[in-house]
């Protein structure tokens, strides 16, 4: 089996690096300097060349507020380029996963949210992985899309990263307790697509999926709990999301229903604490 995998120096990719060497796979690791996927012709010639059975697309642009302003990247990313790639991986007979988010959704629902909910992403953002979503299954229906929320890993710069070390150098801070979701590490996530890639139903499966890690936090809850297992000396405050004003809007709930992957895959699922716990293991 061959694998390619785009973006391998972002959190997904490095997640899958690090797994490369528990599988009898043969990958092919690429991210912007090997392969430009906002370019439709490089991204049909190395599919054609390199022919691999899977692709997992691990390239987005991820800066949320940023994307406000920058939209042009943004839409180039995590629009266009899946579009370019699923439609080269249906011209090769090549099983194409996209990765998508929770921002799709306008946060306006108090269940978990359902493959099949209405969509209304409030940001450029998740604006953009929206119309990604689109192209994706429009040029390519075989293909599966697994939307994930609040990603974190030891690789990369993110949420856990960023509050270890404020949470070192400060004696208080004060994060937003009204917006509730699920953090998903990374490792997770990347173990749940091998799980995918290798189960029999894999050829014949397509369309979304939604994955995160069990159970239901704030980002003050999350907040909280990475500071705690720091052992830090440092206080955390919930503040409401009007107080800390941010370019883009954000989902007050964003909680995904992962039955659909557990019962079609056979998967089970870690809890958000016990996988924040291994990772922050790797960090110290």
């Amino acid at each position: 089996m061959k694998i390619l995998v785009t973006g391998s120096n972002g959190q997904l990719g490095s997640e899958l690096k690090a797994l490369a060497e528990n599988f009898s796979v043969e990958y092919i690791f690429t991210d912007r300097a090997e392969l430009d996927i906002t370019n439709a012709d490089a991204v049909n010639e190395f599919i054609a060349h390199t022919k691999p059975d899977f692709v997992i697309n691990g390239a987005a642009y991820t800066a949320v507020d940023k994307a406000e302003t920058d939209q042009e990247p943004a839409y180039a990313i995590n629009a266009t380029a899946v579009g370019y790639l699923a439609t080269a991986c249906k011209a090769n007979d090549v099983k194409y996963i996209q990765v998508s988010t929770d921002f799709v959704f306008d946060g306006t629902k108090y269940m978990p949210y359902k493959e099949d909910d209405a969509t209304n992403p409030l940001s450029v953002y998740g604006k953009s992985k929206l119309q990604g979503e689109q192209l994706c299954l429009q040029h390519n229906a075989d293909a599966i899309i697994i939307r994930t929320s609040w990603l974190y890993s030891s690789f990369g710069n993110n949420f856990v990263k960023t509050m270890l070390l404020l949470s070192s150098e400060r004696s208080e801070l004060k994060v937003i307790f009204d917006q509730t979701g699920t953090p998903t590490y990374a490792r997770n996530l990347a173990q749940a697509i091998m799980q995918i890639i290798q189960h029999e139903k894999v050829k014949t499966t397509s369309g979304i999926f939604h994955f995160s890690n069990q159970g239901v936090c704030s980002w003050f809850d999350f907040a909280k709990a990475i500071v705690d297992l720091s052992g830090n000396n440092c206080r955390v405050l919930p503040i409401e999301t009007f107080e800390y004003h941010t370019p883009a809007t954000r989902p007050h709930y964003s909680v995904l229903n992962k039955r659909k992957i557990t019962e079609t895959f056979g998967m089970e699922i870690p809890y958000w604490r016990d996988s924040l716990m291994a990772c922050m293991a790797l960090l110290k």
